[in-house]
């Protein structure tokens, strides 16, 4: 049930996301446990990309600007961006965490849900270092143009609808 991609040491890669809903989705994505968007620890009220309805995004590294990323290319585990930023703990995984937009409320609405949200109770808060020398991770690599904008997007919930994990490592390990 897990998906696994063979990667070979110094290929760039890609990251495409395709919507296949009739309604915009947010798509927060990490690499090695770092949002691709910010270079922050990976979180799921992290910034993603918002694909419109029946679109694909190929996210081709990590963003410096908005105009602009660094390539995404397979390296050394100690070489990889996660690693030589301090964070090495999730080297080898893709993930996005997939959000559905909130539908607009219409003003009838909108007091409708205000008083069943006043009478309703509140929710309460709920290897070895030789193996990992050999070990695939993610590079910070050469800038590219690659152009964004931002988007406003409210989330439905803030637990992801759908997370996907993609691991990677070299066909070897």
């Amino acid at each position: 049930g897990e998906r696994h991609v063979a990667g070979e040491p110094g290929r760039e890669y890609e990251i495409r996301l395709r919507n296949r809903s009739s309604t915009r989705i947010l798509a927060v994505t990490s690499v090695d446990g770092v949002n691709v968007i910010t270079g922050r620890t990976a979180s799921l009220l992290g910034s993603g990309y918002v694909l419109d309805p029946r679109a694909t995004v190929a996210i081709d590294g990590w963003r410096k600007s908005m105009d602009e990323v660094a390539a995404f290319y397979f390296t050394a585990l100690p070489d990889s961006y996660a690693a030589r930023t301090g964070r090495p703990d999730n080297v080898g995984v893709v993930g996005v965490a997939l959000f559905r937009e909130r539908a607009p409320v219409m003003p009838m609405e909108a007091e409708r849900r205000a008083s069943a949200e006043a009478a309703a109770p509140a929710a309460g808060a709920s290897s070895d270092s030789a193996r990992a020398e050999k070990r695939l991770g993610t590079g910070h690599g050469r800038w590219l143009d690659s152009g964004a904008t931002y988007t406003s997007f409210e989330r439905e919930s803030d637990e992801p609808d759908k997370v996907i994990r993609i691991y990677y490592d070299s066909r070897k390990n």
